[in-house]
């Protein structure tokens, strides 16, 4: 019982320290899910339904990192960079996933 608190504990606190980067975990967290589901039900639904959210998860995290580029006058850092590169690798396959289920429909 303790461990459930202390789990819960840590949700809640890190959705109050940081609520944009919770949201993106909580999207990509249900995007493996989805996707994970597609292996074993193939149902497009599923499929279209994780592909938004890894979406929906890369243009946040995109925005977000230019939001606090423009903010800061800091240099940018090889954390960031590797962040952006990231989302941005995730952006282009899922915009290829959904290309390619458009193609096959």
């Amino acid at each position: 019982m303790r461990f459930l608190n202390m789990c819960i504990n840590t949700v809640i606190l890190s959705s109050q320290y940081n609520p944009p980067r919770f949201i993106e975990l909580l999207m990509l967290s249900l995007a493996i899910a989805m996707l994970g589901i597609t292996t074993i039900v193939p149902d497009l639904a599923y499929l279209v339904l994780g592909l938004s959210f890894v979406v929906g998860a890369s243009i946040s995290i995109l925005v977000r990192e230019w939001i606090s580029t423009i903010a800061h006058a800091n240099p940018p850092s090889p954390q960031r960079f590797i962040t952006q590169l990231t989302a941005l690798l995730l952006l282009g396959i899922s915009i290829y996933g959904f290309a390619d289920l458009i193609r096959t429909l």
